[in-house]
């Protein structure tokens, strides 16, 4: 198969879909009693049971890097490596918030996903392929609204040109999605680390100009981070900007 044909089957949509179905079903029983239907031993169901496995081991990877999580993630942990200590923000406190506010900037996006697809097939009234061509939809409008269109070019160059004429693929505008927020992540990232990169200068001079060289300064430097954070509502800042900006 070429690589053109493999990105147009239908399996790299099953592939990209298939974790966001997983990640829909639990939403979509608790909000509208949606019962997943695993039939009783045909080949179907033993399809919907497989999918519904790979789907919880595929979630992790489609939350990040479908939705607004890397962006989110990237820029957190630009936020920790600042402050220049990995206990001021524990992995589970940081991941948690990230998963949080993802969710928050996703949720139309999911919501529709969860309409039209995925709660419609879980509960056995559409197969796995009208799932995955009910899902392309909201899922392309998410993807196209931040996919630079020089990042849909290289891909395009690259191979990765079309499905339906002029249209690009979905493996294309999920990879130009994802170079586009790991780049924003870093430029928001770069800007929040600026400041703290200035006192940890200010106070490293400060520290030799005393001669109390030997004193690490990212001890001393860590509570004029921390009080200069807290004195500009930092957490608030920093949670309007990235909602705003993932809007």
């Amino acid at each position: 198969m070429s690589r053109q044909g493999g990105l147009r089957s239908p399996g790299v949509r099953l592939a990209l879909l298939g974790g966001l179905a997983g990640l829909l079903s639990s939403g979509a029983h608790a909000a509208g009693g949606v019962q997943v239907a695993l039939g009783d031993g045909n080949d179907a169901s033993y399809l919907r049971l497989l999918l519904l496995f790979a789907s919880v081991s595929l979630a992790p990877a489609v939350l990040a890097v479908l939705t607004s999580f890397a962006r989110i993630a990237v820029v957190l942990y630009f936020l920790r490596a600042g402050l220049g200590s990995a206990e001021v923000i524990p992995n589970p406190v940081l991941i948690g918030f990230a998963i949080l506010l993802t969710a928050c900037t996703m949720t139309p996006t999911l919501s529709a996903i969860g309409k039209q697809a995925a709660g419609p097939f879980f509960a056995g009234r559409i197969s796995l392929a009208q799932a995955a061509l009910q899902a392309e939809k909201p899922l392309r409008d998410h993807l196209q609204r931040r996919a630079r269109p020089e990042d849909l070019r290289l891909f395009s160059d690259l191979g990765a040109r079309t499905v339906r004429g002029s249209q690009p693929s979905l493996a294309t505008l999920a990879a130009s999605y994802v170079l586009a927020e790991l780049r924003t992540g870093f430029v928001v990232g770069f800007a929040i680390y600026l400041p703290f990169l200035v006192i940890d200068l200010v106070v490293a001079g400060t520290l030799g100009s005393l001669g109390l060289v030997s004193m690490p300064h990212t001890a001393v430097a860590l509570p004029f981070k921390a009080l200069l954070f807290v004195m500009v509502d930092g957490w608030r800042l920093l949670t309007e900007a990235l909602l705003t900006s993932l809007r």
